[in-house]
């Protein structure tokens, strides 16, 4: 599978240590780091996975012993050297011609292909123009302003009004890994106003996955990895800007404080990521998996990250966010696709999460939301080491 390198990486991290004012870096904590110091630890693994997803490698074409219980991450390899090299070069290109801005990354020239190519293909020439878009993007002249596309989606979800009463939810359901990996998880997801959230997937033991935790509790944040020797690390880098903003649109009536310096790109049409399970019988009745127009509007969240929203042009439900974390040599995604909404007393909840990044994915279909419920604090306390 592509870009695992943050999910093998992560298996033989040290056990984290108490939560510090100044985080561990990168050269901290893996050994023979030389051109990326000075980043966070999840930083440093989003850049494992910018690189894998740009040439199409996985751990083991660069890294000696990857998937096995002998790995030697820390050895040198001919392709390790090369891309030492190849990250001082876009460094140099984005220094020396955009002033330090980060035009240029590893995919601008790879797209997927451990040797960029050279030629234009005819193909491409004659099909059909690129569906590619900016990350960035600026308000385009004859689209509705960034407001009058949030309030649709706030008045279809059941009224600003309404949001603005819910204080907590607790959602229980499954999930089902990249290509079924591991079964079917049963998941819990927690949420508490205005920005503590914490989804808890717990695999069959005899899958051998272990399970996958996501908390963050306002201030601090960890991610358990499954199949790991380190079964938890804490955030301090984009992962944390990223669970933060997580947390805090899962009230929607706070978009307009969580988002700012809003503006709408061109209309586009997306359909949602194939998925290893079966659609719900409301999915297709919703047009799920079919192309559908939407309004993209993009925000800044916590630290300047950059968010894009995809609205649905019909309804004005939120389909898709995806958001963008820092690294090096280039941004790294996280896309959540939202479906199957449904109505819990008076408010639509997305009850179908598809939520994707560049070491995995996982599909959630929820079975039961509760609002306005207690919820133990210890849900979002660090997730418990298997260890």
């Amino acid at each position: 599978m592509r870009a695992v390198f943050a999910a093998g990486l992560a298996a033989f991290l040290p056990a984290p240590a108490a939560a510090q004012d100044k985080p561990k870096m990168a050269e901290e904590v893996f050994k023979n780091v030389q051109v990326l110091k000075g980043i966070s630890v999840d930083d440093f693994l989003g850049t494992m996975g910018i690189m894998s997803a740009a040439v199409g490698f996985d751990c083991s074409e660069c890294h000696i012993g990857a998937g096995t219980d002998k790995v030697d991450w820390a050895a040198d390899t001919q392709k390790k050297i090369v891309a030492r090299r190849m990250v001082t070069m876009v460094a140099n290109i984005n220094r020396e011609n955009f002033s330090g801005r980060q035009m240029v990354t590893c995919w601008s020239c790879h797209h997927g292909r451990d040797r960029p190519a050279t030629s234009p293909t005819l193909e491409i020439v004659y099909g059909p123009p690129s569906q590619e878009t900016d990350d960035v993007l600026t308000q385009m002249p004859g689209q509705p302003p960034a407001d009058q596309i949030i309030d649709k989606y706030l008045q279809a979800l059941g009224g600003p009004q309404k949001l603005a009463t819910l204080k907590s939810f607790a959602a229980t359901g499954t999930s089902v890994g990249f290509g079924g990996f591991g079964g079917g998880g049963q998941v819990e997801i927690y949420a508490k106003f205005p920005d503590q959230r914490a989804t808890l997937i717990k695999f069959k033991k005899e899958t051998g996955r272990g399970d996958s935790d996501r908390v963050y509790n306002g201030k601090t944040g960890w991610i358990k990895t499954p199949l790991a020797v380190l079964t938890d690390y804490e955030l301090t880098g984009s992962e944390l800007d990223g669970a933060r903003l997580d947390a805090e649109l899962s009230f929607p009536a706070q978009i307009k404080q969580v988002l700012t310096q809003m503006r709408v790109g061109l209309p586009a049409s997306i359909s949602d990521l194939p998925g290893p399970s079966s659609q719900t019988a409301s999915e297709t009745k919703e047009g799920i998996g079919q192309d559908r127009p939407v309004n993209v509007v993009q925000g800044n969240g916590p630290h300047g990250m950059l968010a894009t929203l995809y609205f649905d042009q019909k309804s004005g439900l939120l389909l898709r966010m995806v958001r963008y974390g820092r690294t090096p040599i280039g941004r790294v995604p996280t896309q959540i696709d939202y479906s199957d909404y449904r109505d819990v007393d008076g408010i639509k909840l997305p009850f179908r999460l598809t939520f994707a990044w560049l070491d995995g994915r996982d599909a959630i279909q929820l079975n039961e939301v509760r609002i306005n419920v207690p919820i133990d604090p210890s849900k979002f306390e660090r997730p418990r080491s298997a260890n």
